[in-house]
């Protein structure tokens, strides 16, 4: 008998999704409720899962991001130590050229941190698109990319914004929108609007941006993807590839 393993269950799932042909997913409004059915492009949503391709982007993404504050003073910078301590012969001593040498108290450090070092690494455009795209992939398959017709809020109070979390914790698979307490929900939304910036910014566990800015790094940090107007959405993303 053969072993089921994690591995095993995840091929199985993207044959399953690869014999399915036209995906297609539920479309719910800002209340919870089923709208719409839509078709998905099989190039965002059926791509599988590679894990080297991730995991290369996602570092360096990181590391991008990474401020260099830790930093250390060489011999040449720190104060003093211009005179020579003792006569170079005749004392018994050794020989030593300045105080502020590393192996003297208070002098440069040796090998130390530096904050000019840069850890920045290229990362190529189809290469980061295609990381994206295998991230909401997966999270396709685990039943955490959510779409909503459109998401507006009448008032930009946290209280409205809170309504409408409550409403989409109801859809089936939605349940740790409100239970998870850190890193919940990515809401992606096609524009700026003040009322839903204001509204959602007090909720520490959601993140509210624009489509423009998504990114495999805040993908993957957050367990739900919540796609606000999908259509206009699919051509935004599409376009990344070419």
């Amino acid at each position: 008998m053969e072993k089921v393993t994690a591995k095993t269950k995840r091929v199985a799932r993207e044959k399953k999704v690869k014999t399915l042909g036209a995906l297609e997913a539920k479309v719910y409004s800002q209340d919870g409720k089923e709208v719409d059915t839509l078709k998905l492009p099989e190039s965002i949503f059926a791509v599988p899962w590679k894990a080297d391709l991730v995991h290369q982007v996602m570092v360096s993404l990181m590391s991008n991001k990474r401020t260099n504050l830790a930093h250390t003073k060489t011999r040449g910078e720190v104060r003093g130590g211009g005179k020579k301590p003792w006569q170079q012969k005749g004392l018994g001593r050794a020989r030593h050229g300045s105080t502020r040498s590393p192996i003297w108290v208070k002098g440069g450090v040796a090998h130390g941190p530096r904050k000019d070092k840069n850890y920045e690494r290229k990362v190529n455009k189809k290469m980061k698109a295609k990381a994206l795209f295998t991230i909401i992939s997966k999270k396709f398959r685990d039943g955490e990319v959510f779409f909503l017709d459109t998401l507006n809020l009448a008032k930009p109070k946290a209280s409205v914004a809170l309504d409408v979390l409550t409403k989409m914790s109801k859809i089936k698979g939605g349940e740790m929108i409100l239970a998870k307490k850190n890193n919940s929900t990515y809401l992606a939304v096609s524009k700026k609007d003040v009322n839903l910036d204001r509204g959602f910014r007090n909720f520490g566990n959601v993140k509210l941006d624009e489509l423009r800015n998504i990114n495999p790094l805040d993908v993957l940090n957050y367990k739900y993807l919540v796609i606000a107007n999908p259509a206009e959405a699919f051509k935004f993303l599409e376009a990344k590839m070419k």
